[in-house]
């Protein structure tokens, strides 16, 4: 009874397959969103402040940032909780994989946050004569709070890595 619950709760790990795969249906919206956001400034290059195609730049960074963090977790993730990923010798292989642990995965995703959350605070920063002090005054808040999140974390798994 005991060894047939132990296969039985090895093999759920294989739920998490089509999550995973959910993810890359994100990354493709994604993608979807960043051509639009393309699509959008080419007709109005010639008219549009500078102001104001820094922020869709910015914009397009956020999705570059989020889209690099949804690969990293959909790959890195498989790998360690799954299965490892077959990737042929003749194909190109992603330097990290086989190579990021669970930890390592986290403190990539709190490292990726924290620059996402700078990206949105610079956004804000450029458009701050429309937003409110208080809002201003809470995004900076939060994104300290994700930098001290992130460095300790960070010092966390140095500290459990030297003992």
């Amino acid at each position: 009874m005991e060894k047939m619950f132990e296969k039985l709760m090895y093999a759920s790990r294989w739920i998490m397959a089509p999550i995973y795969l959910g993810l890359s249906l994100v990354l493709f919206a994604l993608g979807i969103k960043f051509f639009q956001e393309i699509f959008h400034i080419l007709p109005i290059i010639f008219e549009i402040k500078e102001v104001d195609l820094i922020l869709i730049t910015l914009s397009l960074i956020d999705i570059t940032l989020v889209g690099g963090l949804l690969v990293m977790v959909m790959f890195s993730g498989y790998e360690n909780f799954v299965s490892q990923l077959d990737v042929g010798e003749d194909s190109e292989k992603l330097g990290w994989l086989g190579k990021m642990d669970s930890g390592s995965l986290k403190n990539k995703v709190a490292a990726s946050i924290v620059a996402i959350s700078s990206i949105h605070l610079l956004k804000v920063f450029m458009n701050a004569e429309n937003i409110d002090n208080d809002k201003i005054m809470w995004y900076l808040l939060i994104h300290i709070t994700f930098v001290l999140s992130a460095f300790a974390m960070g010092y966390l798994d140095k500290i459990s890595r030297t003992k």
